[in-house]
């Protein structure tokens, strides 16, 4: 029997996570397959931070690094441990031969940020019926169709909505994302799939259904990520006569009601925050609550130093000073993780950041210290409540990029933090968050002399500031309120315009839309709309936090690659000419793809 074994880390598919203080058993006895706790190839994000024991039989070694474990279910990979106090594990380990059957119990922990493995991704996408026998896909379809059950039963039955199904054939319409053109027999005429039943849910609250759900398909002709996909479910609900505390209120309910009892209970009502306290504080509009590390400002300790491009800067209207303190950066991050936090806030943002470093002496290492005595080093110590071997990290320029820049570092330092061995965020933890007051516009990235909707054009201005949409449109706050949960927005919603002219003037004065496009929406309101507004729910993104899975291809029967791809089925695929000559369209082929249509 081997000695305690550390830091053992596995890996199935896309994930990967750590074992530690575990035994390692050579040849064990029958009985210990009775006390595996899950098979190779079973674990997911859910089981991060569980207590595993795995069975199997080494199925290849490469370079005393790791081992690949294999089972009748599956494969996990084993990290043999490196330090030096377990050299005799790595050796018995490394010399190990092939089948030799072992047992490994320990923690689990996430694998490590831009360590996927996506060829084994796309493997169980192209057999995705045979992947879909895997325990942890039952499971995941299974609850979601459970969780869709009850949504429907306590809005339906507990509060009078009405489940009505939009069309899937649409057209074209202003703003928003990118949308998927369907060719029609008349030449030159497209339908498109709509973005979300936006138009339909307000124009069913005109006709006087006064409470409308739908778990409805949406469809965006834009890039897949983990958290979203080309085609995606909404739980979309729109009401008549009603605020947005009402709106809030009924989700809190929804929450509560169709939560799975072994995630724990859901405390209401959820916590508020503003927009603007969201970018000050975490630099993002969908905050991570679970863990501190907060953006502080240091505006006015570094406003009485003498450093002149910090002076500059904070003469600008918009001029700030802003940082965040990694908790113990020294030890757990290594100086190439730092310059490449750095390197991120620079390429993405455009934004430099000086870092600071809390010697065990209470001094500071900083390019930035030869511009402190020690009376304002002592001050930005305790204005940042920095302890030894802290790391901050900080930034001078216009607030937003400042936020934005500091707000995206604090969750890659966490990141980097937990893949180290610390614990910052309980994966059982659940923090809901409204976030409202969202600006109603903002200058377009490509022109910003022009403006579009922060939501959608059809969400109302803040009630206080009505009158500012006629006279300075860009201070105007609106009605929209996003709900978050653990740093991930899974809903959105508005107060609707309910008023034609005022729908009207957004479309043509302030957003510069032909509001031709939108003439069957304004004329619905002139003959009558009653104050509405609605929320979506994303439900792949809710499903996906539920069960911890880091992706909603795994909550989704039948999911799209990263690049909108069907890999069972090689969809989208080529049409003939023939084909294509009753919609009237033909395609120019670039040259490689009729190469590759030759072959």
């Amino acid at each position: 029997m081997l000695r305690l074994v550390r830091r053992v880390l596995f890996q199935r598919g896309t994930e990967r996570a750590r074992l530690s203080s575990g035994w390692v058993h050579r040849a064990p006895d029958v009985n210990s397959f009775a006390a595996r706790t899950n098979t190779c190839g079973e674990l997911r994000a859910a089981h991060v931070g569980q207590e595993v024991t795995l069975c199997g039989w080494i199925q290849y070694q490469r370079q005393g690094l790791f081992l690949v474990l294999r089972d009748f279910q599956g494969l996990t990979q084993i990290i043999i441990p490196q330090d030096e106090a377990h050299s005799h594990v790595r050796k018995l380990l490394s010399n190990a031969p092939v089948e030799s059957v072992v047992r490994v119990t320990g923690i689990v922990s996430s694998r490590p940020p831009g360590q996927e493995n996506p060829k084994s991704e796309a493997l169980r996408m192209q057999y995705r019926y045979l992947d879909l026998r895997s325990s942890q896909l039952q499971y995941n379809l299974r609850l979601r169709s459970q969780v869709v059950m009850r949504m429907r039963e306590y809005l339906c039955n507990h509060h009078g909505f009405v489940d009505v199904e939009t069309p899937t054939l649409f057209k074209r319409t202003p703003g928003g994302a990118k949308e998927f053109l369907v060719p029609s027999r008349e030449a030159g005429k497209f339908y498109s799939l709509p973005q979300s039943p936006q138009q339909f849910k307000q124009l069913l609250m005109i006709g006087g259904l006064d409470r409308y759900f739908q778990v409805a398909r949406c469809y965006r002709d834009e890039g897949s990520r983990p958290d979203r996909q080309p085609e995606f479910t909404q739980i979309d609900i729109e009401m008549s006569f009603v605020d947005q505390a009402g709106i809030q209120r009924l989700i809190e309910g929804l929450l509560q009601y169709s939560w799975p009892e072994e995630r724990g209970p859901i405390m209401t009502p959820f916590p508020t925050m503003t927009y603007d306290e969201a970018l000050a504080d975490y630099g993002t509009d969908k905050p991570d609550t679970r863990f501190g590390m907060k953006i502080v400002d240091i505006s006015d300790t570094l406003r009485r130093l003498d450093i002149g491009f910090v002076q500059n800067v904070l003469t600008y209207p918009h001029g700030t000073a802003k940082a965040i303190c990694i908790p113990q950066g020294a030890r757990y991050l290594k100086h190439k993780d730092l310059e490449s936090l750095k390197e991120a806030a620079k390429s993405r943002f455009n934004q430099e950041i000086m870092d600071v470093i809390c010697r065990p002496d209470g001094s500071l290492k900083s390019l930035l210290t030869k511009f402190l005595g020690e009376e304002q080093q002592s001050e930005l110590i305790r204005v940042l409540n920095m302890q030894v071997d802290d790391v901050v990290l900080l930034a001078v320029g216009d607030h937003k990029r400042v936020c934005s820049a500091l707000g995206s570092l604090r969750l890659e330092s966490a990141d980097l933090l937990e893949a180290a061995g610390m614990v910052l965020r309980d994966p059982a933890a659940l923090h809901f968050l409204w976030v409202v007051d969202f600006p109603l516009f903002l200058p377009k990235e490509e022109n910003p002399s022009e403006l579009e909707s922060a939501h959608h054009p059809f969400t109302a201005p803040h009630p206080l500031d009505t009158d500012l949409l006629y006279s300075d449109p860009t201070k105007v706050r609106s009605q929209h309120y996003d709900l978050v949960l653990n740093g991930s927005e899974i809903g959105g919603g508005s107060i609707r315009i309910h008023n034609a002219e005022q729908q009207r003037f957004v479309l043509e004065k302030v957003l510069k839309e032909d509001s031709e496009v939108l003439s069957h929406l304004l004329e619905a309101l002139e003959f009558g709309a009653p104050p509405h507004g609605g929320i979506a729910l994303g439900l792949d993104r809710l499903i996906s936090l539920i069960v911890g899975s880091p992706s909603i291809r795994d909550v989704i029967a039948f999911p799209k690659s990263f690049k909108g791809r069907d890999l069972m089925g090689n969809a989208p695929d080529y049409v003939t000419p023939e084909e294509l000559e009753p919609y009237h369209i033909h395609v120019s082929w670039p040259a490689a793809e009729t190469e590759a249509k030759k072959n």
